[in-house]
């Protein structure tokens, strides 16, 4: 049988989620009234986020005073406790609120006379036993004693070498220490009753963390007569999913869109005819142990000690002193205090009226899946066994086809959209009832949708294509809605074509959506030719800039197998600084790609050639430009032969400037060497004697010291006037830097 004939009969099947018989829908609100125990309150309204939590409001009856309770994990409890909400609508007032505490292990351990720990040995078991009467046995010895020490001792095994055993020291009511090696047929057994007792206790501490984590709030209600009871609060809940199909049409018309939550009730209670919505965003939550109680430390003061006072003797008054009269004294101190405060609050509120409806009462029943769930559930059940008989009678197949499309296109949604500040919210418009322990999907939208099928290439920052190209839908969300990110199904003629992942679509916003591979199309790339041409020069302030202009070109070859046509969107990627040169335009930009069309008929090659510039800067001092500089920017005909001569009349004083330096450098290293010199001939001078040898020795020393004398003379003064011609140089470089100025195209 054809797909579209499963979906024909889907759609005529009973509802995704089962309603409540037309005589219950009458069904008066829930009314709870006084007994001696705790009574429910049922959960009204149900809202979940992106975020792992969920908003409850419980509203119900109650009658004088009342005592109402709700289930919680512990770390469900944790949240309810951050931001829980009661308000007693007709005058009552809320007595009230509780649950049943537990403190933490650690501290309930300190309960015990024994000091053992969560992690516990047999030896520290033991440990903890010391100084308490114990009766230990080892085949048919035995003896009673306190327990005195544990301790590990190293014996001589049988074969030579050392192995560890436990000691257990016990001193017996005669004043004997026994020693005990602990092994299989060693039995220790408490004497004492209480700490027999006290060891039963700890294990049923430590049995306890592995019982059934249940926290129930009681909340009292105080007042007469009948009132309304309103209940909110927030708990950690499981994360709902979206999923979507797209219909694909087979003959001419219009695809069509349909969402579904996923939903699963954890919290331990029932969902019965509550109000369900469903939030697109996360709000900020948090997770903090304020169910637990805390224990703080304090510091620890020590006991003030007393000062023992010696008795001492004073010496006597030098003064004389006459004392008359009589006199007495009395002092009478008293001091009270005392605090007292008191502190009432009373809050109420509304919220649109949301829980005034849940209490006034609505329309009961679950929500309805309506035939779209028939049609899923057909298309699936249909996908799943493989049913795939083929109907001869074509007529008939093309009517059931277009039943199906009418019915499709007469679908209306089974939730309402509507924007919460940042988020987006979908409210069920038919209550829904959920099982604890039970997960469901609720349909939340069922529209047309723009939709174009493409084949999806992409290729990577270096330009190459890898992987094969990608069957796709290029769609934009005309739902209105805002579309939760989640998977999604592709059917095509009547026949799955593939799925994918999409994430948040806003109404408006265009997006590819690829769900398979497209293996006719063949798409190669290769780089084509780049150069780099002067574009402008700038001379400014004695710097030159020169802007070039590099190009890149990337060729792609499509070839379309198929003998069908192909629209192939072709994403490139956008590189910083590039832009696109040539006539091509994209028909998308997206934040890292440009996206291309590029229609392929069948059997047929297509080429697209996709260029891009972008501007390089190159600045210089031209007081600093060289001839080699020079000669490449003469080369790549950068510069006018005019503002050559001029770059080597600058060179040229350059040169002048830099010779002049070479010459007082060399006169500099001349003036060093003559001091070195003339440093050597004065030490060689003190040591002559006076003889007739040493004499004329001396006198020509001192010939030579004078001539040289003269020549420190010289250079100075020509060093000085080369000092001078170089600054007259370097003034007239700099006149001719800053008289050059350019601004050229070529």
């Amino acid at each position: 049988m054809r797909i579209g004939y499963l979906c024909a009969t889907a759609l005529f099947t009973a509802a995704a989620f089962a309603q409540n018989p037309p005589a219950q829908q009458t069904k008066p609100e829930t009314e709870i009234k006084e007994t001696t125990g705790n009574a429910s309150l049922p959960v009204k309204k149900v809202v979940l986020y992106k975020n792992g939590v969920g908003y409850f409001e419980h509203s119900g009856r109650v009658h004088g005073n009342q005592e109402l309770g709700i289930e919680f994990t512990t770390a469900q409890l944790n949240d309810v406790l951050k931001s829980l909400t009661v308000v007693d609508l007709n005058g009552g007032k809320i007595s009230g609120v509780r649950y049943n505490s537990v403190a933490p292990l650690s501290e309930r351990l300190k309960s015990l006379q024994i000091p053992l720990s969560e992690e516990v040995t047999s030896a520290a078991f033991l440990i903890a036993l010391r100084g308490t009467r114990v009766e230990v046995r080892n085949g048919t010895a035995s003896a009673l004693g306190k327990v005195f020490s544990v301790e590990t001792v190293k014996r001589e095994s049988s074969k030579g070498g050392t192995l560890e055993v436990t000691q257990l020291a016990i001193v017996t009511d005669a004043g004997e220490l026994r020693l005990f090696e602990l092994g299989p047929g060693v039995t220790v057994r408490a004497a004492d009753g209480e700490i027999r007792e006290d060891v039963s206790r700890y294990l049923n501490l430590m049995g306890s963390t592995r019982s059934k984590d249940v926290r129930r709030m009681t909340i009292s209600a105080t007042g007469s007569g009948d009132r309304n009871l309103f209940v909110s609060y927030i708990s950690e809940v499981p994360v709902w999913k979206s999923t979507y199909r797209i219909v694909l049409p087979k003959a001419p018309g219009t695809p069509f869109l349909q969402g579904w939550a996923i939903i699963d009730n954890t919290v331990g209670e029932d969902w019965k005819d509550v109000q369900l919505s469903m939030v697109s965003g996360s709000p900020q939550s948090f997770i903090q142990n304020i169910s637990q109680p805390y224990y703080t430390r304090r510091p620890v003061v020590p006991m003030p000690q007393s000062m023992m006072l010696t008795p001492q003797a004073h010496e006597a008054s030098m003064e004389e002193e006459t004392v008359t009269g009589s006199g007495s004294g009395g002092g009478i101190g008293s001091g009270q205090g005392s605090g007292q405060g008191l502190g009432s609050g009373q809050g109420g509120g509304t919220g649109g009226g949301s829980y005034i409806r849940g209490i006034a009462g609505g329309v009961p029943g679950g929500v309805a899946g309506g035939s779209m769930g028939g049609v899923i559930g057909g298309l699936v059940g249909g996908i799943a066994t493989g049913d795939r008989t083929v109907n001869t009678e074509s007529a008939d197949v093309e009517t059931m086809e277009t039943e199906v499309t009418e019915a499709l296109g007469n679908e209306t949604a089974a939730a309402v959209g509507s924007n919460t500040g940042d988020l987006f919210e979908y409210n069920l418009k038919e209550k829904i009832t959920v099982m604890k322990n039970q997960s469901a999907l609720v349909p939340i939208v069922q529209s047309p949708i723009e939709a174009e099928k493409v084949t999806l290439v992409t290729a990577q920052e270096n330009g190459e294509v890898v992987g094969r190209p990608l069957r796709a839908l290029w769609l934009r969300n005309t739902s209105g809605l805002t579309l939760d990110g989640g998977t999604f199904n592709i059917l095509d003629q009547d026949s799955f074509a593939g799925e994918g992942i999409m994430e948040i679509l806003h109404p408006g916003e265009r997006r590819l959506l690829s769900y398979a591979a497209d293996t006719a199309l063949r798409v190669t790339s290769k780089e084509g030719d780049e150069s780099k041409t002067a574009k402008r020069v700038i001379i400014m302030k004695g710097v030159m800039t020169v802007t070039r202009e590099e190009r890149s070109e990337r060729v792609y070859t499509l070839h379309n197998a198929d003998t069908t046509p192909r629209q192939m969107i072709l994403e490139h990627p956008i590189r910083e600084h590039w832009k696109l040169a040539g006539d091509l335009k994209p028909e998308d930009t997206g934040a890292t790609y440009y996206r291309f069309r590029v229609s392929v008929e069948p059997g047929k090659t297509e080429k697209m050639d996709v260029k891009e510039s972008r501007p390089v800067f190159t600045s210089i001092q031209i007081s600093t430009i060289t001839d080699s500089y020079l000669k490449l920017l003469v080369e790549e005909k950068t510069i006018k032969p005019e503002l050559e001569a001029k770059l080597r009349e600058i060179i040229g004083k350059r040169q002048q400037i830099f010779d002049a330096e070479q010459e007082m450098r060399a006169r500099q290293l001349e003036m060093e060497a003559i001091d070195k010199d003339q440093a050597r001939l004065r030490e060689n001078m003190k040591a002559l004697k006076g003889s007739p040898e040493e004499k004329a020795l001396l006198q020509r020393y001192m010939k030579q010291l004078d001539g040289q004398e003269d020549r420190l003379a010289e250079l100075k003064k020509e060093n000085v006037n080369l000092q001078g011609k170089r600054v007259k140089l370097q003034v007239e470089l700099e006149g001719m830097v800053q008289a050059i100025s350019a601004n050229e195209m070529l």
